[in-house]
């Protein structure tokens, strides 16, 4: 059936490439956009859900069509941030550091950043240049080992949580409807997807389906093995008033070995924090006996992962070190084996649209790609993107589920959930106990 305005769409899952779907498929005139998702907005399962996300730009090669798609998604982000009102007010160019201490991090921090192609960059290469950042009083640690790079604007970071509340009441006020219900399954018939099946046991129809359902996407559709769900780990200090002026405007720090911080939460005068690290899977075996990570909500934090925050602190910011968490939380996202995004039409159901594979850089994206899907729905998306966002199962044979994908920090190995022996209690007295027995 050929796609026209009058065609319904069904999004499931209302998070930060859902809410962007919806948006650009009602700035096309399209009519009949439903999103579903569990929770009302913003939903605590969603990777957007956050009070703050780095937006970076990296300097890429010329030459290679992979590189080419990453210059071109960070130019079409970019301009959504600094030109699309329902997302400027979000965004925050305070410039950024990067740093790392080891010789493998520190070759693949500039093989990313080619300083030696952006003069913009400060090269930082010692505690004293560090601490120069920022202002008097900020950054009082030694940052043993720390070699870094400081470009002053061109970067910064978002607001992630308003930027996705604004992106979905825009589409709201376009004309997109909402369903809170839990998709438990889709709905076949001549080898399509019509629509999907609530918990209740609510069919919900439409002509065109679009999966965006993030981490939790292949407890819905078999992937072939190409989403890996992989978690990552976030604190909050609760910061006092003049702390929080103090704190204003800084450059974002991302040691990529370590961890990374921005200026506090300008609501609750709360900084987060996270230590860096190759991920946590929730590893759970198949009727096959062959296992796979499914995305587990957990708001606390496993006790190596606090170790390292701490430690983090105790190299850049040593008068925070001991101060008490007031959040803790895994982030879930799903890493493609090559950490591409996944935006294809299925190809077995050609009703049913693939918007998957964030692979740890998905938000910064929400400006843009929910017009990269609705361009594979209308056959127009640029052949290079669409190389590089096939459905390719043949990239998952024999896939390496230990494979850091080129990420650092702690162990430098993916660690599993289930063999984390404690977890630090923020949110009550008996957390431990009830996040051990969802284990």
């Amino acid at each position: 059936m050929p796609v026209t305005k009058s065609s319904s769409f069904l999004i499931v899952g209302a998070g930060t490439w859902g809410s962007s779907t919806a948006l650009h498929l009602l700035r096309r005139s399209y009519k009949n956009v439903t999103l579903v998702d569990p929770y009302p907005m913003p939903s605590p399962l969603s990777a957007g859900n956050d009070v703050n996300k780095i937006v970076e730009q990296g300097n890429f090669s010329e030459g290679d069509d992979e590189a080419w798609v990453s210059r071109y998604l960070l130019r079409t982000a970019m301009e959504g941030w600094t030109h699309d009102p329902i997302f400027t007010p979000y965004f925050h160019d305070t410039g950024y550091i990067v740093a790392a201490s080891s010789p493998d991090g520190l070759k693949k921090l500039h093989d990313r950043e080619r300083p030696d192609l952006n003069p913009e960059f400060v090269e930082l290469e010692d505690a004293e240049s560090f601490r120069k950042t920022m202002p008097a009083g900020v950054l009082q640690g030694e940052f043993p080992g720390w070699k870094g790079l400081y470009k002053q604007t061109g970067a910064g970071w978002v607001h992630a949580r308003k930027a996705m509340e604004s992106c979905f009441n825009e589409a709201q006020r376009l004309g997109a409807k909402f369903v809170v219900a839990e998709v438990t399954e889709f709905i076949f018939g001549n080898g399509d997807v019509k629509g999907v099946r609530t918990k209740e046991g609510r069919d919900i129809l439409a002509d065109i389906t679009i999966l965006c359902a993030g981490a939790n996407a292949n407890q819905l559709l078999d992937f072939k093995d190409q989403l890996r769900p992989t978690a990552w780990t976030l604190a909050h200090i609760q910061m006092t008033p003049d702390e929080t002026r103090l704190f204003k405007n800084l450059p974002v720090l991302f040691h990529i070995e370590k961890g990374f911080f921005m200026e506090p939460d300008e609501d609750k005068h709360q900084l987060k924090m996270c230590d860096e690290h190759p991920g946590y899977c929730n590893w759970v075996e198949r009727l096959d006996g062959s296992r796979q990570s499914i995305a587990l909500p957990v708001d606390l934090l496993p006790v190596d992962a606090e170790q390292r925050c701490r430690q983090f602190l105790r190299e850049t910011m040593p008068q925070l070190a001991d101060r008490p968490f007031v959040l803790g939380r895994l982030c879930w996202c799903a890493d493609t084996p090559n950490r591409s995004f996944l935006i294809d039409r299925h190809p077995d159901h050609p009703s049913l649209i693939i918007g998957a594979g964030g692979s740890g850089h998905g938000f910064m994206h929400i400006p843009a790609v929910g017009g990269y899907i609705a361009d594979v729905i209308e056959g127009k998306l640029h052949p290079k993107l669409k190389d590089s966002f096939k459905w390719r199962p043949e990239t998952a044979v024999g896939r390496n589920w230990e494979d850091t994908q080129g990420r650092f920090g702690g162990p430098n190995q993916i660690m599993d959930l289930q063999k984390v022996k404690g977890f630090t209690n923020i949110s009550s007295d008996d957390g431990d106990a009830d996040v051990n027995a969802k284990l």
